[in-house]
């Protein structure tokens, strides 16, 4: 059944508290899949995605129950079988289980929704694994069939996208051998960090050049551990812009800045732009223009565009190519979105150019990604006029709860 978003201008204030990380939920499951022993992941985000991980590695033998809010996860020794995984909408399980699939003798298909088959590209995967002997049936997007071994130890990856590269790190610790390889042109950086913290956590050794080389030594041995998943910095963004815009105060809980989610260098961003982010709190302050390169942060492309439309002077969103291979076209779709408020927005290829400019309520469509509707909510809020988000389904990805957080968003059937 399609939902949609009425949005009345308002105030936000008291206290937010934000969901668990979808990232950091997903790489827990994952490798407590692959670890001996019982693991516990304590508070994992409730989401389509979770669901396609857990069903994804009880494919491959892992054991997983709920017991109040955690899941109780028994380790597999890696039983690889022909069978067929539905990463869903989910880029992280489609790339991470394509990785992990293809160090297995059986064919595994992997297939996904509309986006994973039409928009996200699985070919720079593909090409690194066909690199290590992996046999791949693909056409530059899902569905795709892999039939291992590896037979090789060395690749290069395209690491515009930083799935890619973690999916390799992950696969080339469980592999058999040694492996290295090489990333071309290494993007999204904070994000191939937050999985080599997993390989330090989980005492999984690596040698690394950079961002550019990586050597894993292979036959990783990984113990049983409980994790309690943080609070997803990334889905703070949109409670924080929503007070910078409506000239605001807001307190939040949950959440860890130490953690190193990707997204929280956006919170640098708002910093620049004026706003007074301290400890768990957020104050309004009067918003300026800036210019930020978002490479490593590029899922903040949507919810920057809008506080940008909000600043005094002209921003420059640029180094964000790669935005275009997520969800949706997000440089197009946040552009003709923000149009319809009178937004004065250029699309560039790489990037955005904004002046702030007052906004007006308008009828606007998520195009069935969960950032741009989120972002798109927040700019009704401080637009003048009623709006509309239409199919916010998909929200549910990593905020199930959003509409019920800020004031001013009331969720239609």
């Amino acid at each position: 059944m399609t939902k949609d978003y009425l949005i009345t201008p308002s105030k936000v204030g008291g206290t937010v508290t934000v969901p668990p990380s979808k990232s950091q939920t997903l790489r827990a499951i994952l490798f407590a899949s692959f670890a001996g022993g019982n693991s516990e992941i304590i508070r994992p985000l409730n989401s389509p995605d979770t669901l396609a991980m857990i069903n994804a590695c009880h494919m491959f033998g892992a054991r997983i129950h709920k017991k109040g809010e955690s899941l109780q996860i028994t380790g597999t020794d890696m039983r690889f079988e022909k069978c067929t995984i539905d990463a869903g909408n989910s880029g992280i399980v489609s790339r991470f289980l394509t990785a992990i699939a293809s160090l297995g003798c059986k064919e595994v298909t992997i297939t996904g929704d509309r986006s994973l088959k039409t928009l996200r590209r699985i070919d720079p995967l593909t090409d690194a694994l066909e690199q290590l002997g992996v046999e791949v049936i693909s056409n530059r997007y899902l569905p795709v069939k892999v039939r291992g071994p590896w037979k090789k130890n060395t690749c290069n990856v395209l690491g515009e996208d930083s799935q890619f590269v973690s999916a390799l790190l992950i696969a080339a610790s469980l592999a058999p051998f040694p492996v290295t390889f090489t990333v071309v042109n290494p993007g999204e950086k904070p994000w191939v960090s937050l999985t080599l913290n997993w390989l330090d956590f989980l005492n999984i050794p690596y040698e690394r050049e950079a961002y550019n080389r990586f050597t894993l030594q292979g036959n990783a041995k990984i113990k049983s551990f409980n994790y309690t998943v943080p609070g997803d910095l990334s889905s703070l963004a949109f409670p924080v812009a929503s007070a910078m815009i409506t000239r605001s105060s807001l307190a939040f809980k949950g959440v860890d800045f130490t953690d190193p989610q990707g997204d929280k260098k956006l919170f640098d961003f708002f910093r620049s732009m004026g706003a007074l982010i301290d400890g768990n709190t957020v104050d309004w302050r009067p918003l300026k223009a800036i210019e930020a390169d978002v490479n490593d942060c590029i899922d903040a492309v949507p919810i920057l565009a809008v506080v940008a439309c909000f600043a005094k002077g002209t921003t420059v969103i640029k180094n964000v190519k790669g935005a275009r291979g997520k969800e949706c076209d997000r440089l197009s779709c946040v552009t003709k979105e923000l149009r319809k408020m009178g937004a004065k927005i250029e699309e560039r290829e790489d990037g955005l150019i904004i002046e702030g400019a007052p906004l007006k309520g308008a009828d606007l469509f998520s195009h069935h990604d969960h950032r741009l509707a989120m972002a798109l909510a927040v700019a009704g809020l401080g637009a003048k006029g009623k709006s509309y988000v239409r199919d916010i389904g998909c929200v549910a990805k990593t905020f199930p709860n959003f509409a019920h957080t800020l004031p001013g968003i009331e969720e239609l059937i």
